[in-house]
């Protein structure tokens, strides 16, 4: 279901941080400085902020805590994502965007909305399925699951104590940095592989 977001952002031209980390290949081919990259990076990363918790509001007034499966299905999710130690975190973020980015390269090379969808579908799916950590996905399930602590949903089996500010702060720290490593990572690569040539 993930492949949805990433699917929206390459058909509709939305801009997407970790898709964005791609960018150092233009740093490297000298059509972008650092300053631009990190501009970017920066407006891009807290408006997909905005953006994820805007969708929490609206989630959470649409009363998603009286779904039952799909609340607790959050709260495991996010519980699952605040308690690995912070290196555990950053090494899942990197993996994570490696395929993310690997996805977006994949839907660029697509020639209609249907190549799109079925070129980012597979790499997010390994991701999501890999339990690795998207940074923006993760400002979405955190605070949901803060909201829906808060609000004293608490199922019965599920300890929600470790949703917290700090471990919320705590994730986005690691998988974001981690998420800008895979991303750049694979960036360099394809300037190596690709661009490098053609410059020369």
């Amino acid at each position: 279901v993930f492949s949805l977001g990433l699917s929206l952002v390459m058909v509709a031209g939305a801009e997407l941080f970790t898709g964005n980390s791609l960018m150092v290949a233009g740093v490297m081919s000298g059509r972008l400085g650092w300053g631009a990259l990190f501009k970017n990076w920066v407006l891009v990363w807290l408006f997909n902020l905005v953006g994820s918790l805007l969708i929490v509001f609206l989630v959470y007034m649409a009363h998603v805590q009286d779904m039952g499966p799909m609340a607790s299905g959050m709260l495991k999710v996010a519980i699952g994502k605040l308690t690995p130690d912070w290196g555990t975190l950053f090494f899942k973020g990197i993996l994570c965007n490696l395929l993310v980015c690997l996805g977006v390269w994949m839907g660029f090379a697509g020639r209609s909305v249907t190549d799109k969808v079925f070129g980012v579908m597979l790499p997010v799916g390994a991701f999501v399925a890999l339990g690795f950590e998207h940074c923006i996905a993760n400002m979405f399930f955190l605070p949901i699951a803060f909201m829906l602590k808060c609000s004293g949903y608490a199922p019965n089996g599920i300890d929600t104590s470790v949703i917290t500010i700090n471990a919320i702060l705590h994730n986005l720290s690691a998988a974001t940095l981690g998420n800008i490593v895979g991303g750049g990572l694979l960036g360099v690569l394809y300037w190596f592989a690709f661009a490098r040539k053609k410059a020369n």
